[in-house]
């Protein structure tokens, strides 16, 4: 349950708010964007976006964009090798310092994700959540969140799972922008926040449904 002034920021300023500070990153950040874009072109080759289904506000899916990070290495049998075998150096480099999610801020321009809120999952986890965590679906996913800056690969899938409903419960302008601020010095230490596959953290497989 949000309170009065929770809404009425959840309304009217935080999608204007996200949608001005997308188009001022995106227009500042344009020459880093087009050389992470070369680079990615020359070390991984094509494509240089990485395109993949994710669930939204209210589990709308929608196409999210990032950089690519992996090698398409396959095995004798033609199958994907693991996702350790498929990260490389560069592509570690880019997830270390989260250039490879810079490509968000196209989704956060269109509506689809937020500056702040829980991180998009994987389609094939939602049948997987219970009452309680299907509830981070009640607001944009972000391009940071409170789960982020709060442990990342650190904590539990459970306790990720509190802090985005935690989030969710309170979200405000004043936290939105602590977390803005707490997810630029952990960028700039370089701990990984928005690191995902397989290679970081174990998939998550459900917990209690109740």
């Amino acid at each position: 349950m949000t309170n009065s002034k929770s809404g009425i920021y959840r309304r009217l300023v935080k999608r204007p708010m996200d949608f001005i500070l997308s188009l001022i990153a995106i227009i500042i950040l344009s020459p880093v964007l087009l050389i992470v874009a070369i680079l990615v072109r020359v070390q991984l080759g094509s494509p240089v976006l990485f395109k993949q289904k994710r669930p939204g506000l209210n589990e709308k899916v929608f196409m999210m964009f990032k950089f690519r990070t992996m090698t398409d290495k396959r095995d004798k049998n033609g199958e994907l090798l693991p996702d350790s075998a498929r990260l490389t150096k560069f592509g570690k480099t880019l997830r270390s310092t989260s250039l490879d999610e810079l490509p968000e801020l196209l989704n956060i321009l269109k509506g689809d994700m937020s500056i702040i809120g829980p991180r998009p999952l994987l389609v094939q986890y939602l049948p997987l959540y219970n009452h309680h965590q299907k509830r981070r679906h009640e607001v944009r996913p972000g391009l940071s969140g409170l789960a982020q800056v709060n442990g990342r690969n650190a904590i539990s899938w459970e306790d990720k799972f509190n802090l985005d409903v935690e989030y969710v419960d309170n979200v405000s302008f004043i936290s939105d922008w602590k977390i803005i601020i707490m997810t630029v010095k952990k960028v700039f230490v370089r701990e990984g926040i928005n690191s995902e596959t397989a290679a970081t953290i174990e998939p998550f497989r459900g917990s209690s449904k109740e």
